[in-house]
C-alpha cells in the first residue's frame, strides 16, 4: 500500500528565512520518521531554493500555487518551468483562501491542466462554505468537482490529488473540525462523483487528503477508517513537535 501523504501548507509563515530554515533543521531531526510518510512541504515562494536544498533528505517539495499562464512575459507570475527549476513535485490548487480572493473552479481548471502538463502532481482543494443539514452542500461538492476536473482525461485523474477542506473548518481548531462520521460519508461521496466522471477503477487511484484544523489532538481520529490516505495541514505544520506528531498518528493506523 502507498505511504499516506502528509503535506505541509506553511501559507506566508514563517515571516523569515532564518525561521523557515530552523523550522527545516529541527523536521531533519526526524528525518528517518517523515520518510515512513511523503511528506511535501509547501512553503513561500521566496524559500522554494532554500527548502529545496534542505529537504531531499526527508521529504519533497511542494507550491501553495501554481500559474495558469504556462509562457509569456507577466508580471509577478510563477510559471511551472520556475517551479520545477526548484523539483517541485507537488502544486496546491483551488485552496480556499485562493477562492477567496476570486479564484474560480475555471481558474482551478486551467492551474490542473498546466500542472498536468509541466509533470507536477495537483493537489486539488475543495470544500463547502458550509455544512448544511439537508444534506446540499454534497451538490455543491458535486458542481465543483464537475467544473474544476471538466478538462482532463481517464489517465490523467489519476495523476492528481484531492484535498478535502471545508472552509467552515479552516483556521481553526482541532475541536471545530469535522467529526470522523461526517467525514467519512464525505469521503464516500466525493469519490462517487469521481467514479461517476471517471469509472470505479480510476477513482479508487486518487488519494483523498483531508484538510481543516488538524492537529495532534485529531489526526489520529480523523485518519481512522474515514477512507482519506492523509492531511493538508497549515498551522499545525509550521511546529516540527505537532507535524511530528501528525506523522506518527498516520503511520500507526
Amino acid at each position: 500500500m502507498a505511504k499516506p501523504l502528509l503535506v505541509a501548507n506553511w501559507k506566508n509563515y514563517p515571516s523569515s528565512l532564518s525561521e523557515a530554515q530552523r523550522l527545516l533543521r529541527e523536521l531533519a531531526k526526524k528525518r528517518e520518521l517523515f520518510k515512513k510518510v511523503s511528506l511535501f512541504i509547501a512553503p513561500p515562494s521566496p524559500y522554494l531554493e532554500s527548502v529545496s536544498n534542505k529537504i531531499k533528505r526527508f521529504g519533497s517539495l511542494a507550491c501553495q500555487d501554481i500559474s495558469s499562464l504556462a509562457k509569456g512575459t507577466y508580471t509577478g507570475e510563477v510559471t511551472s518551468e520556475m517551479l520545477k527549476s526548484f523539483a517541485v513535485r507537488l502544486a496546491i490548487v483551488g485552496h480556499s483562501e485562493r477562492r477567496a480572493l476570486g479564484e474560480t473552479s475555471k481558474d482551478v481548471a486551467s492551474k490542473i491542466d498546466v500542472a498536468l502538463k509541466s509533470g507536477i502532481a495537483p493537489l486539488v482543494c475543495i470544500g463547502e462554505l458550509e455544512r448544511d443539514k439537508d444534506g446540499e452542500h454534497f451538490e455543491f461538492l458535486r458542481q465543483e468537482l464537475k467544473l474544476m476536473l471538466s478538462g482532463i482525461s481517464k489517465n490523467e485523474v489519476v495523476k492528481i490529488a484531492l484535498a478535502y477542506e471545508p472552509v467552515w473548518a479552516v483556521g481553526k481548531y482541532a475541536k471545530e473540525a469535522i467529526n470522523p462520521q461526517e467525514l467519512s460519508q464525505t469521503v464516500i461521496f466525493l469519490r462517487k462523483v469521481l467514479g461517476d466522471l471517471f469509472g470505479r477503477a480510476a477513482a479508487d487511484k486518487v488519494p483523498i487528503l483531508y484538510g481543516g484544523s488538524v492537529e495532534p489532538a485529531n489526526a489520529g481520529e480523523l485518519m481512522n477508517g474515514s477512507g482519506i490516505r492523509g492531511f493538508l495541514v497549515g498551522r499545525s505544520s509550521l511546529n516540527a513537535e505537532s507535524l511530528e506528531a501528525i506523522a506518527r498518528d498516520i503511520i500507526s493506523l
